[in-house]
């Protein structure tokens, strides 16, 4: 059993730094900032929910797992509340945002 729980927790946690590298690519790569807040929003909360369930193996007791629950929960909330706040601002402080990408107007 401890064996699995070691080899569990090691593969989430792999998977979970191997998106943050993705995301850190992707934020080099795309050249306007819609696309990079896109790119980060996504594989960031993918990422944190990888490493917190592989860090829930290693834990010893219920304490530790509810903590990287709530962890777990607040990056889901907080995540794209903030990427919609900076893509707004893009939106409307860029002038030349019609020459990067398709906006409608409402």
């Amino acid at each position: 059993m401890e064996q699995f729980r070691l080899i569990a927790g090691t593969i989430f946690i792999l998977l979970g730094l191997f998106i943050f590298g993705i995301a850190t690519l992707g934020l080099f790569r795309f050249h306007y900032v819609l696309n990079r807040v896109h790119v980060a929003a996504k594989c960031d909360s993918l990422a944190a929910l990888l490493v917190c369930v592989g860090l829930m193996f290693f834990a010893n007791g219920i304490g530790p797992i509810i903590k990287l629950l709530l962890i777990i929960v607040i990056v889901w909330l907080s995540n794209p509340v903030a990427s919609h706040l900076v893509c707004k601002i893009e939106v409307e402080t860029n002038e030349n945002i019609t020459d990067e990408c398709e906006v409608e107007e409402v």
